[in-house]
């Protein structure tokens, strides 16, 4: 960092010059006479150019010489040219506001500047005017009344965005970039969100893809990406800050305070230098999870013996105890009973303490005259959160770095960055839970104690007690069991707790280890300055993994793991007349995979005068490379193994030993035998033929990448002040990947005979058992056929002379044979239909404004490897009404989202979701 910075202190004092040319002027808005803060004043041609003050009012210098012509512009409105004659020079422009959306600009759709309405695919955006007029909490929360548009609320801090169906918090299948850069978490395999993301006050524009773009983005922008893009110091100067302060109401947690405040500071030195550096804080606190539903069979209470909550951990830890055999009594006399460990609330297991704290430097230099640009900016983020896949995790003091050199102008750009992560003092509930009874007593004493008991109890042998019946003597057996047992919120409690999360070995604690890097390097160039017929641009990226848990997520025992994969593109675009073709192409190959075509074609056609209506239709494939986990995780995660199923995982993997008994059933084995992954692939039982009592082999392949063929149609029209877009389409999966459980016996092909119908794992007293196996979790394609189709439609228009009204329906479907394979799980996780209102102003009168924004989606299946449930219809109310002081240069901004709403799921496990009110105050030049 020193010698970087050195380098630029050098370039920086050798590039400043003395402006030959000033220009000063004000913006304001043709309708109402109103300044228009941040409108752009560029120089043609150039990347030379600065923005309006709050007033409206701007000061433009630049080393040249009349004359020359600038453009002023601001998403939203018309942008204008001025002829610059004469230094010194007064210039004051009216904007007049654009008719509809349609004419905003947009970039991602195909690389290179298009009007939304000419944009060959569906695509969503929000701009610092929305961003300012959202009625949720920040801006990353107001992505959801985007339509087509998912979010998916893991914890107060980390949401998941989704498009077009098959969705978990986990969602690899959406791609999100800050600045060009990957924000998900290499090992995790989850999207960070905003949680070490953007600071609000930084964000220029939000574009969002629904559906497949592997043609242009490779691997992963599979069923949407979310592009964010920050602002240039050159065009945005000065300091800006916000404050936010409000409380969460839940009826488990409580109302609650929270805190969000941040601050952006920018300078342009001079036309060659500028640099930015923002930070951001947020501290709250989480949704509580106090559903305490029995994770096997609905309705069984804590009562139960063989009790396992959804939200409870350590009671995964069970086993079948046979009372008859235990105490030499004819069978049928006592009988037999699944029996679990007393487990701990997760409410007593984490503090539910949200942070987040990010920070974002940039330093860009434009070396000549044109608009060469390169740019340094490095990211910075720690949190604590709650993250939900497998189990329940408290995310805490998680850090992500990000750096990237990037060399770019209007033509091309080179970047490269790395993303570093270290999960800090992350933990996994379930096994916390876990370690911490088996700290104050093993299983095997507890289980013994137990049995011991219950047997006593039923036969009459504990002094001063009768003969119990059965459930009285469960209970007594659990009381006696539970003698010694850690008291949460005890100093006891606390230290075995501390003792236990700062351990990585799942066999005594619960910590996980998380160093890996991503080393990523990408470019693109345009011909456009070269070919004149058509606009081409070529392309291409290299990514390489370096996987580094140190055995706690991964098989990396003896060192990081390391993989590749790289790809190139080509696209091509032509405007014939009303007609535009794009084409494109993109070759991919990850080194454990053969390489991968992507190929795309699309077409728009405007009709009639004006081009304020048109059609589109667009043919496309993605593809997804199996996931850093789906390749090498290799993790018992309570209730099966997790392993990946890449060649050189899957005999790195040995499970545990087992002891075993040198009698009965176990004559002539070993006195203890391990599994290896292998055995998960190779040697497994359909899980589904197990509970049926007819055990046969599972049928499954080692995963490879999945592909989707994507079919789309679209309509999008402007009448007058009416903006509508109407789109359709079709999507079909080849090698879905999903997971599957299946069952690897110790023994070969054991005798299932006497298999319990519950899936445990009997961790203790197993050799009593008949028929002794392991449940893995496993990686693979689904043989059947995998589909959906959607559509959806938008309206927005302006009402009542100045008011904003849109509305839009979303549907989505899909199609799976779960007869062809009933262990297997496609995981759609979306609404069938959606509806979302939005109405409001930016100006009722002179400086005030509010926004209301209404949301309905209706019941659907949740399945992921938590839990699966059917997660219920809810309406959802967001509002705001901000007041701006323009001597302040301040906006007061006061809302709620989930007004009066009841709480709801946004999934199985997670807690409900309560309400969340705030004050805001951002102050911006």
């Amino acid at each position: 960092m020193k010698k970087l910075l050195s380098v630029v202190f050098v370039l920086f004092i050798g590039s400043v010059m003395v402006a030959q040319t000033s220009i000063t002027g004000t913006v304001k808005d043709t309708k109402t006479g109103q300044p228009i803060p941040g409108a752009n004043i560029k120089v043609v041609g150039k990347s030379i150019g600065t923005t309006a003050d709050f007033d409206g009012n701007f000061v433009l210098k630049v080393s040249q010489n009349p004359p020359f012509t600038i453009e002023v512009s601001l998403i939203g409105f018309t942008s204008k040219k001025v002829e610059i004659t004469k230094d010194n020079q007064v210039v004051n422009v009216d904007l007049a506001e654009a008719a509809t959306a349609l004419d905003e600009v947009v970039v991602s759709a195909s690389r290179t500047p298009e009007r939304i309405l000419e944009s060959p695919v569906t695509i969503e955006r929000m701009d610092a005017r929305a961003i300012k007029n959202t009625s949720s909490p920040n801006f990353y929360d107001g992505l959801e009344n985007l339509k087509g548009v998912d979010v998916n609320t893991n914890s107060l801090t980390f949401k998941s965005i989704n498009t077009r169906g098959f969705a978990t918090f986990a969602n690899t299948r959406f791609m999100q970039l800050v600045d060009g850069m990957d924000n998900s978490s290499p090992a995790l395999n989850f999207n960070l969100g905003n949680l070490l993301g953007m600071s609000e006050l930084d964000v220029n524009t939000v574009e969002l893809l629904p559906g497949a773009s592997s043609a242009l983005y490779g691997a992963n922008a599979f069923n949407g990406i979310l592009f964010m893009t920050s602002k240039n110091p050159f065009d945005y100067e000065g300091v800006s800050v916000y404050a936010k302060t409000g409380l969460t109401s839940q009826k488990a947690a409580g109302d609650n305070e929270f805190a969000d405040v941040g601050i952006r500071m920018a300078r342009k030195f001079s036309d060659k230098f500028a640099a930015k550096a923002s930070f951001s804080y947020l501290k709250g606190t989480e949704w509580y999870a106090t559903d305490y539903e029995d994770y096997n069979t609905p309705g069984l209470t804590r009562d139960n013996p063989g009790y396992d909550g959804l939200n409870v951990y350590g009671d995964e830890v069970s086993t079948m105890l046979d009372f008859d055999a235990l105490s030499g009594l004819p069978s049928g006399t006592l009988g037999a009973a699944q029996v679990s460990r007393t487990g701990y609330n997760e409410v007593d297991l984490m503090d539910y303490v949200a942070q987040s704290a990010k920070a974002d430097i940039a330093l860009h230099y434009r070396p000549f005259a044109n608009d060469l640009e390169i740019i340094y900016n490095g990211k910075f983020g720690k949190g604590s959160t709650i993250y939900q896949g497998a189990n329940r995790y408290s995310i805490k003091n998680f850090f992500m770095q990000q750096h990237k050199l990037e060399i770019k102008n209007d033509n091309f750009f080179v970047r490269g960055y790395i993303t570093d992560e270290d999960a800090g003092d992350s933990y996994d509930s379930r096994f916390t839970a876990i370690n911490i009874n088996r700290l104050w007593k093993s299983d095997t004493q507890w289980f013994t104690e137990y049995a011991q008991t219950y047997i006593g109890g039923r036969l009459g042998l504990i002094p001063g007690l009768p003969p119990l019946d059965d459930a009285t003597a469960h209970s007594v057996a659990r009381q006696v069991a539970q003698t010694g047992a850690l008291v949460p919120g005890t100093a006891a409690f606390n230290a075995a707790m501390e003792t236990v999360t700062s351990d990585p070995s799942l066999t005594t604690g619960s910590k996980f280890i998380d160093n890996t890097k991503i080393y990523h390097v990408d470019a693109n160039y345009n011909f456009n300055k070269v070919v004149d017929w058509a606009d081409i641009q070529i392309g291409g990226s290299w990514r390489q993994y370096s996987l580094n848990s140190q055995g706690t997520i991964f098989t990396d025992y003896d060192g990081s793991i390391n993989y590749d994969e790289y790809g190139a593109y080509m696209q091509l675009q032509k405007k014939f007349d009303r007609l535009k073709f794009t084409g494109s192409v993109r070759y991919d190959k990850a080194q454990n995979f053969d390489g991968n075509v992507s190929p795309r074609v699309s077409i728009s056609y405007s009709l009639g005068e004006g081009k304020t209506r048109n059609l589109r239709a667009s043919f496309q494939t993605g593809f997804r490379n199996p996931t850093t986990q789906d390749q090498y995780i290799g993790l018992d995660a309570g209730r099966a193994i997790l392993v990946g199923s890449a060649p050189d995982n899957l005999d790195r993997y040995t499970t545990a030993p087992l002891a075993v008994s040198g009698t009965g059933q176990f004559l002539g084995f070993p006195s203890s035998v391990q599994l290896t992954g292998r055995s998960a692939y190779e040697n497994a039982f359909s899980l589904s033929s197990v509970l049926a009592g007819t055990p046969e082999k599972a049928n499954f392949a080692y995963v490879k990448p999945e592909k989707v063929t994507a079919y789309e149609v679209g309509y999008r029209a402007g009448f007058g002040k009416i903006a509508i877009d109407l789109s359709a389409y079709y999507n079909e999966y080849q090698d879905f990947i999903g997971n599957k459980t299946v069952l690897a016996p110790y023994y070969g092909q054991a005798d299932f005979s006497d298999i319990h119908p519950v899936l445990q794992i009997p961790n203790a007293l197993i050799a009593l058992g008949n028929g002794d196996y392991k449940p893995f979790q496993i990686y693979t394609n689904s043989p059947a056929d995998v589909s959906s189709y959607g559509g959806s439609f938008g309206l927005t228009s302006k009402v009542f002379g100045n008011y904003n009204f849109g509305i839009n329906y979303t549907y989505a479907e899909f199609n799976f044979d779960q007869a062809t394979d009933p262990d297997y799980e496609a995981g759609f996780n979306t609404p069938k239909h959606k509806v979302k209102v939005s109405f409001g102003s930016t100006s009722v009168i002179e400086n005030l404004g509010f926004n209301i924004n209404y949301r309905w989606s209706d019941k659907y299946l949740w399945q992921a490897s938590f839990a699966d449930a059917v997660v219920d219809a809810r309406s959802v109310v967001d509002a705001q009404v901000n007041y701006t002081v323009p001597s302040w240069k301040s906006t007061f901004k006061i809302g709620g989202a989930n007004i009066g709403g009841k709480e709801y799921f946004s999934a199985p496990g997670v807690g409900k979701i309560g309400s969340q009110y705030y004050f805001s105050w951002t102050i911006n030049p």
